[in-house]
C-alpha cells in the first residue's frame, strides 16, 4: 500500500527529475462501505483508511458519451481513487512494462491508481459518470501526457533499482 505523506496537499518534486517506479501490482479494486436503505444506497470513502492516501482534491465526469476516451496519462506522484457512479467502462492499466485492466462499474467498487501508472479509460455506456479523489491539487507538470516521456521515465526508474 502506497502511504500519504503526511501535511502534504500538493505533490512535492523528486531532486531527481525520475519518479519512484510503482508498478500496476498495487492497482487494485476496493470495496467501499455501503449503507442499504429503501430510500437509496450510500457508499462512502474516508481519506486514511478506506482510501489510502489524504484527499487533496476530488472531481466528477459526467455525460461521457458512449464510446468516449479519457485518461491517456500517468501522474508522477499523485495517487487517484476512481469510483464510477453512472454507467460503466473500462480502466486500461499500464506501468512501461507490464499491463492490466479493470472492469469499473459498481459504485461500491473503487479502482485504486499509484502514481506512475498510465491510465486509459475506454468502452463507457451512455451517459457514463464517474468520481474521482486526488492526493494532490491539480498541477498540470505532474502529468505525463506524452507517452513516450512516460516510457522513458518507467524505464529509468525502473533501471534505478
Amino acid at each position: 500500500m502506497v502511504t500519504a505523506r503526511p501535511g502534504s496537499m500538493a505533490p512535492k518534486r523528486r531532486a531527481a527529475s525520475v519518479p519512484a517506479p510503482v508498478g500496476i501490482d498495487q492497482c487494485r479494486l476496493i470495496e467501499l462501505p455501503s449503507v442499504e436503505d429503501p430510500q437509496g444506497n450510500l457508499a462512502f470513502a474516508e481519506g486514511g483508511r478506506h482510501v489510502p492516501f489524504q484527499i487533496a482534491r476530488a472531481y466528477h465526469v459526467y455525460g461521457v458519451p458512449a464510446g468516449a476516451k479519457r485518461g491517456g496519462h500517468a501522474h508522477r506522484e499523485i495517487e487517484q481513487l476512481v469510483v464510477c457512479l453512472r454507467g460503466d467502462f473500462e480502466v486500461a492499466v499500464d506501468d512501461g512494462s507490464r499491463r492490466g485492466s479493470f472492469a469499473v462499474g459498481d459504485p461500491r467498487l473503487a479502482l485504486y491508481l499509484p502514481p506512475m501508472v498510465w491510465h486509459d479509460l475506454t468502452g463507457f455506456a451512455a451517459d457514463s459518470a464517474y468520481y474521482v479523489v486526488s492526493s494532490g491539487l491539480y498541477d498540470e507538470g505532474e502529468y505525463l501526457r506524452d507517452r513516450e516521456e512516460f516510457e522513458r521515465l518507467a524505464r529509468a526508474s525502473s533501471a534505478a533499482l
